[in-house]
Protein backbone atom coordinates (compact mmCIF):
# COMPACT_ATOMS: atom_id res chain seq x y z
CA UNK A 1 0.00 0.00 0.00
CA UNK A 2 1.52 3.35 -0.80
CA UNK A 3 1.43 6.46 0.94
CA UNK A 4 -0.78 8.52 -1.59
CA UNK A 5 -3.75 5.52 -0.79
CA UNK A 6 -5.27 7.04 1.48
CA UNK A 7 -6.38 10.25 -0.80
CA UNK A 8 -7.65 7.84 -3.83
CA UNK A 9 -11.19 7.47 -2.75
CA UNK A 10 -11.37 11.44 -1.73
CA UNK A 11 -12.10 14.84 -3.70
CA UNK A 12 -10.56 17.14 -1.43
CA UNK A 13 -7.09 17.18 0.52
CA UNK A 14 -6.08 19.50 3.42
CA UNK A 15 -2.78 21.28 2.33
CA UNK A 16 -0.88 22.59 5.39
CA UNK A 17 1.89 25.32 4.82
CA UNK A 18 3.88 26.63 7.59
CA UNK A 19 4.18 30.71 8.23
CA UNK A 20 7.79 31.89 9.26
CA UNK A 21 6.88 31.52 12.93
CA UNK A 22 5.99 28.22 12.43
CA UNK A 23 2.28 28.70 13.00
CA UNK A 24 0.61 26.19 10.15
CA UNK A 25 -2.33 27.47 7.92
CA UNK A 26 -4.64 24.67 6.30
CA UNK A 27 -6.49 25.45 2.88
CA UNK A 28 -8.49 22.30 1.26
CA UNK A 29 -7.53 21.81 -2.13
CA UNK A 30 -8.87 19.59 -5.39
CA UNK A 31 -6.01 17.64 -6.48
CA UNK A 32 -5.01 15.04 -9.32
CA UNK A 33 -1.94 12.12 -8.35
CA UNK A 34 0.64 11.11 -11.15
CA UNK A 35 3.35 9.16 -10.43
CA UNK A 36 3.68 9.34 -6.85
CA UNK A 37 2.76 13.31 -6.28
CA UNK A 38 -0.18 14.95 -5.79
CA UNK A 39 -0.66 17.86 -8.24
CA UNK A 40 -2.41 21.22 -7.24
CA UNK A 41 -3.61 24.54 -8.77
CA UNK A 42 -4.00 27.84 -6.94
CA UNK A 43 -3.74 31.64 -7.54
CA UNK A 44 0.00 32.93 -8.20
CA UNK A 45 -0.57 35.92 -5.35
CA UNK A 46 -1.95 33.42 -3.02
CA UNK A 47 -0.75 33.17 0.58
CA UNK A 48 0.00 29.69 0.47
CA UNK A 49 2.15 30.47 -2.27
CA UNK A 50 4.31 33.05 -0.64
CA UNK A 51 4.49 30.01 2.67
CA UNK A 52 5.53 27.59 0.42
CA UNK A 53 8.49 29.66 -1.31
CA UNK A 54 9.87 30.39 1.62
CA UNK A 55 9.23 27.03 3.33
CA UNK A 56 8.97 24.01 0.93
CA UNK A 57 7.78 21.83 3.97
CA UNK A 58 3.50 21.06 4.21
CA UNK A 59 1.62 18.57 5.53
CA UNK A 60 -1.34 16.70 3.62
CA UNK A 61 -4.40 14.64 4.62
CA UNK A 62 -7.35 13.88 2.99
CA UNK A 63 -10.40 16.24 3.90
CA UNK A 64 -13.65 16.95 2.91
CA UNK A 65 -14.46 20.44 1.13
CA UNK A 66 -14.32 22.62 4.75
CA UNK A 67 -11.46 21.30 5.33
CA UNK A 68 -12.39 18.81 7.97
CA UNK A 69 -10.04 16.16 8.23
CA UNK A 70 -10.63 12.58 6.91
CA UNK A 71 -7.27 11.24 7.79
CA UNK A 72 -4.02 11.49 9.10
CA UNK A 73 -1.53 14.14 8.29
CA UNK A 74 1.35 13.12 5.70
CA UNK A 75 4.59 15.03 5.62
CA UNK A 76 5.62 16.51 2.56
CA UNK A 77 7.63 18.62 0.42
CA UNK A 78 5.80 20.82 -2.58
CA UNK A 79 7.58 21.96 -5.61
CA UNK A 80 6.45 24.41 -7.89
CA UNK A 81 5.75 23.06 -11.60
CA UNK A 82 6.04 24.77 -15.14
CA UNK A 83 6.21 24.23 -18.61
CA UNK A 84 4.76 20.72 -19.36
CA UNK A 85 4.42 19.62 -16.30
CA UNK A 86 1.79 22.40 -15.16
CA UNK A 87 0.21 21.81 -18.56
CA UNK A 88 -0.36 18.12 -17.75
CA UNK A 89 -1.47 18.63 -14.11
CA UNK A 90 -4.04 21.60 -15.56
CA UNK A 91 -5.60 18.45 -18.00
CA UNK A 92 -5.49 16.05 -15.08
CA UNK A 93 -6.95 18.66 -13.14
CA UNK A 94 -9.84 19.50 -15.62
CA UNK A 95 -10.53 15.56 -15.98
CA UNK A 96 -10.90 15.06 -12.61
CA UNK A 97 -12.94 18.52 -11.82
CA UNK A 98 -15.82 19.83 -14.72
CA UNK A 99 -16.02 22.66 -12.77
CA UNK A 100 -12.03 23.76 -12.92
CA UNK A 101 -13.01 24.25 -16.39
CA UNK A 102 -15.20 27.56 -15.66
CA UNK A 103 -13.08 28.41 -12.84
CA UNK A 104 -10.17 28.49 -15.36
CA UNK A 105 -12.50 30.45 -17.97
CA UNK A 106 -13.61 33.26 -14.55
CA UNK A 107 -9.72 33.01 -14.25
CA UNK A 108 -8.51 34.21 -17.93
CA UNK A 109 -11.17 36.82 -17.20
CA UNK A 110 -10.04 38.44 -14.45
CA UNK A 111 -6.35 38.11 -15.61
CA UNK A 112 -5.54 36.26 -12.28
CA UNK A 113 -2.61 33.92 -12.69
CA UNK A 114 -2.36 30.54 -11.36
CA UNK A 115 0.44 28.11 -10.32
CA UNK A 116 0.64 24.34 -9.98
CA UNK A 117 2.53 22.68 -7.42
CA UNK A 118 3.51 18.71 -6.61
CA UNK A 119 3.34 17.36 -3.60
CA UNK A 120 5.34 14.43 -2.90
CA UNK A 121 5.42 12.41 0.91
CA UNK A 122 8.62 12.66 2.33
CA UNK A 123 10.36 10.87 5.74
CA UNK A 124 11.22 13.22 8.50
CA UNK A 125 14.53 12.77 7.61
CA UNK A 126 13.87 14.32 4.37
CA UNK A 127 12.17 17.46 5.51
CA UNK A 128 14.51 20.42 5.17
CA UNK A 129 15.33 22.40 8.53
CA UNK A 130 13.50 25.55 8.77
Amino acid sequence: MGALDRFAAHKYLSLETFRKTGVGVRTPLWFAEKDGELLLYTLADSGKVKRIRNNPRVRIAPSDLRGKLLGDWLDAQARFLEGDEARQANRLLNQKYWLKSFFDWTSRLRKTPRVYLAVKPTTRDQQPRT
